[in-house]
């Protein structure tokens, strides 16, 4: 039986954790990645603390790593602002955090994946635009076109690449300051989602029945996209 590894960013809170939860549960071996200290008692389990934006750090590290069969980027944080508040070096922190960090690890590691390999990024309901989070929502629509791109170059090796894209997902994120001008909405279905559901879904796709999936932004928004 093939070993099953996974390296997930943004490991230590939220989606993140949700997923490395998950993965453990399922016998998985996981390698976290997070600005926070993480101490887990499960067998499976090894962490770095590391500010994945620092790409120069990031790459060294990378270096070290074998190969995993997945790589789950969930690490994020929001920035809101209206147009004539928008702070131009947190437009570069978010590009580096959610798009270059991930461009990074696909970058290092798809190109030495065999086939069964997934690609999995955590994206956002948001990405189609959103009033006052114009910074956040342009990271997250670029998402989407890298990993069509990225999709279209691995098929033929059977490696997969999508997006999950969560709505408002009651995280510490939905309390960040940065969000203040643009809080979040509750879902038709009357509360947040929550981060399990979301690490459900990409528990999914690395499964062997999404082997098919691939280049797709999958929405879970709690009925938020139907009005």
């Amino acid at each position: 039986m093939i070993e099953r590894t996974a390296l997930v960013t943004g490991a230590s809170s939220g989606i993140g954790q949700a997923i490395v939860d998950r993965l453990l549960n399922e016998g998985w071996q996981v390698t976290g990645l997070s600005r926070s200290a993480i101490n887990r008692p499960e067998v499976g389990w090894q962490s770095h603390q590391i500010d994945i934006s620092d790409s120069a750090a990031l790459q060294a590290l990378l270096d070290e790593l074998p190969v995993p069969q997945a790589v789950i980027h969930a690490a994020g944080m929001m920035q809101a602002a209206p147009l004539g508040a928008l702070d131009l070096s947190a437009s570069a922190r978010l590009w580096q955090l959610h798009v270059a960090a991930a461009e990074q690890l696909a970058n290092h590691f798809a190109p030495r994946m065999n086939a069964g390999g997934r690609l999995v990024l955590l994206g956002s309901r948001t990405s189609g635009g959103a009033a006052g989070r114009s910074q956040y929502v342009a990271t997250k629509s670029a998402m989407i076109g890298m990993v069509r791109s990225w999709a279209a170059e691995l098929a033929p090796r059977g490696i997969t690449a999508n997006i999950v894209a969560p709505g408002a997902t009651e995280t510490p994120m939905l309390q960040q300051p940065g969000r203040a001008s643009s809080p979040p909405k509750l879902p038709p279905i009357g509360r947040y989602i929550q981060p399990q559901e979301v690490a459900g879904l990409v528990d999914f796709l690395l499964s062997p029945a999404a082997a098919a999936i691939t280049g797709q932004q999958l929405v879970m928004c709690g009925g938020a996209s139907l009005s």
